[in-house]
């Protein structure tokens, strides 16, 4: 999806408010009464129009209601997630948020009565009224909203897209944020990167599977997993092991064949939490939710297994996994639903490998729609289902729509007023220049009152122990004839970074980033992305287990390697249960605690050189599966990371560092860590 950046939202002198995308921007626009709730989407400027939807195309939309006090609603969450601040700690529970900020009862009714008379079958809202649910068609929608609904070419694709601005009339206005839904482009994406560059996705001629795992009888019927994807061979048990000396050598460290993948054992031994968890500190009590698209058919049997063969001192019991489902699915096919299962069980592999006694809660979205999955962190918000929420997801740069942004940051700020640690991947196309032409910072990991979790490339060493870190940043070149092409490799993928041009800096930034990230863009301080970094390069990725199709049509666990930020995430998640145990109760929005301690032991500083010195070599059966079709031998550099890089202190590559283990677990739960 590109999105073009929009204006930036004003902050407080605490922390970061959205100051335009509620009523108050409504209210600037329109006349003949009705008012403007946003402009068209930036890119349909420059999109080719190819048409209009049918009249009767089919839409699933949102509208997004104010909260009742925006402004008190920032303050506490801001106050509460404040160590200096005698209020933190001093968490709401969903029904005391209901009560003090969300939209009332009468104005729910007001919103729907007025969507019913439109002809729109109006399909619910949450208990918090975070929005109104609605069902329609594309010519209920022009005559309703204005929208001018129309079909452009972007990035290849047709997509729908209003080709006017949005507006309600002003009975309505004062209380509506926004439309979701009126935006096809408006989809999320797995962050994750597999072993042959992308998680292979469901072949579209394979038979249903029936699912024990999973509920619901759904509109679209999920597909089954998809095609297998194996590494091959050789490879390293740990970093460095086997030294490839049968391939040129172009960088200044000698290269080595990449990781077989990364196993709990191994992380935790890395990350310096192997030995506390043999005294029983391994996040037990403390509940992560999984957020993503759909549902695997097969999870639950896939994670136990994994951990069985992988981590045979920590199972995953059944009573430790539960799933939170929708009735129905919609866009499997546009989605490419069976892409996400990888998402899931990466997910739900890594939270229990770094905190294997957790409970951990997947709640799938019904697509791979924005409102969709905004409306799965809703349910657990809502309902008060977990203490930490992990999201592999995100959009291409920042909402081009303010409105798309008011849903997802009312949550974060919900998140951060309930103390719930929201946490999203920062995006694996480093700084977005090589894949838009434009350097921006993906959404929603940009939200001030989110956690964005950035990559590295981690060396574990033999023993399990911390090697180094660096910045993750892949180049790729192609054994060709005996050389590699090309030469310097290309720059492929990396951890995302860079300076929000949507949101100004947040207060606990101030002081830790430095001037030249923060006003990076000559616009005054701006929010930073990354927060936080954990190992995220494929090529020193994570070994996860898997049922997938074989080529004669069968369906097996299979294992293989996988990285991207959508490791990170999980895996700091997994770290974070662990430190809410260490602190007895729940830690809440991270932000401000990580921040006062930049610069101390509870974080590893990854410091490096712009200079790349280290690769490895992959070798990619050619077919995904086996020799058939012959093999790829591959150079992947390491710390590769373009315009944002890794330099002493906070950088935009991996934030403020990785977690140090037991001095993170101490200092986050309210110890001292040395400077």
């Amino acid at each position: 999806m590109k999105n073009v950046v929009g204006k930036a939202i004003l902050g407080s002198a605490a922390c970061v408010g959205l100051a335009v995308g509620t009523a108050g921007m409504a209210a600037a626009g329109g006349s003949g009464g009705r008012q403007v709730l946003q402009d068209a989407p930036s890119w349909t400027h420059t999109s080719s129009k190819v048409g209009a939807p049918a009249s009767a195309s089919a839409l699933h939309m949102s509208v997004v209601l104010s909260l009742k006090d925006a402004a008190g609603a920032e303050s506490l969450a801001t106050a509460v997630s404040d160590p200096a601040n005698a209020a933190y700690g001093k968490y709401l529970n969903a029904a005391q948020w209901r009560s003090r900020f969300a939209p009332t009862d009468a104005t729910a009714k007001t919103v729907s009565d007025w969507l019913a008379s439109q002809g729109f079958t109006v399909t619910g809202s949450p208990a918090n009224h975070r929005f109104v649910s609605f069902d329609g068609t594309a010519g209920q929608a022009d005559a309703a909203f204005g929208a001018q609904l129309a079909t452009f070419t972007e990035s290849g694709k047709q997509v729908t897209a209003p080709s006017a601005a949005v507006s309600v009339p002003d009975a309505v206005a004062g209380v509506v944020s926004g439309v979701t839904g009126l935006d096809s482009s408006a989809v999320a994406k797995p962050t994750n990167v597999g072993a042959g560059d992308e998680l292979a996705t469901a072949s579209a001629k394979a038979a249903p599977m029936a699912s024990a795992d999973s509920k619901g009888t759904p509109a679209d019927t999920l597909p089954p997993p998809g095609a297998v994807y194996r590494n091959s061979g050789p490879c390293s048990a740990y970093y460095g092991q086997k030294a490839a000396k049968d391939v040129p050598q172009i960088l200044p460290n000698p290269l080595t064949y990449a990781v077989c993948g990364y196993t709990p054992p191994q992380l935790r031994g890395a990350y310096g939490l192997d030995a506390s968890q043999t005294q029983g500190v391994d996040g037990r009590g403390a509940t992560v939710a999984v957020v993503d698209a759909y549902a695997s058919p097969t999870i639950l049997s896939d994670a136990t297994t994994y951990a069985k063969a992988n981590d045979p001192r920590h199972p995953l019991r059944s009573y430790q996994f539960s799933q939170n489902l929708p009735a129905s699915y919609t866009h499997t096919q546009e989605c490419s639903a069976s892409g996400w299962y990888g998402e899931e069980t990466l997910d739900v592999e890594a939270v229990h490998a770094m905190a294997p006694g957790a409970n951990i809660l997947y709640v799938g979205g019904q697509s791979c729609y924005n409102n969709d999955l905004a409306a799965a962190v809703n349910t657990v918000l809502d309902n008060d289902l977990a203490q930490v929420i992990t999201n592999s997801y995100g959009d291409t740069g920042e909402p081009a729509s303010v409105a798309d942004a008011a849903a997802s940051h009312e949550s974060a700020l919900q998140a951060a007023a309930q103390g719930v640690s929201l946490l999203f991947s920062s995006g694996d196309n480093g700084d977005e220049i090589v894949h838009t032409g434009t350097r921006q910072v993906d959404y929603e990991a940009s939200d001030p009152f989110v956690t964005a979790v950035g990559g590295t490339s981690l060396n574990v060493t033999a023993s399990n122990g911390y090697g180094w870190e660096q910045g993750w940043g892949t180049g790729k070149s192609v054994l060709t004839s005996g050389s590699w092409v090309p030469n310097p490799p290309a720059y492929v993928y990396g951890g995302g970074g860079g300076t929000s041009q949507l949101f100004t800096q947040p207060g606990y930034q101030k002081n830790v980033v430095p001037a030249r990230i923060a006003n990076y863009f000559g616009q005054g301080a701006h929010r930073a992305v990354p927060d936080v970094g954990m190992v995220g390069d494929p090529s020193t990725g994570f070994l996860v287990g898997q049922t997938q199709q074989f080529p004669n049509g069968s369906f097996k666990y299979s294992e293989y390697r996988i990285g991207g930020t959508s490791l990170s995430s999980p895996l700091f998640a997994g770290v974070v249960a662990v430190a809410n145990q260490v602190k007895g109760g729940s830690l809440g929005f991270l932000n401000p605690r990580m921040y006062k301690l930049s610069g101390t032991s509870a974080f590893r500083d990854i410091d490096h050189s712009r200079t790349v010195t280290d690769g490895v070599v992959r070798v990619d059966f050619a077919n995904g599966v086996n020799a058939a079709a012959g093999k790829i031998t591959s150079l992947r550099t390491i710390n590769q990371t373009g315009s944002i890089y890794v330099t002493k202190g906070y950088d935009d590559v991996t934030g403020v560092g990785s977690p140090n283990g037991v001095s993170f677990l101490a200092a986050m739960a309210g110890g001292t860590a040395a400077r």
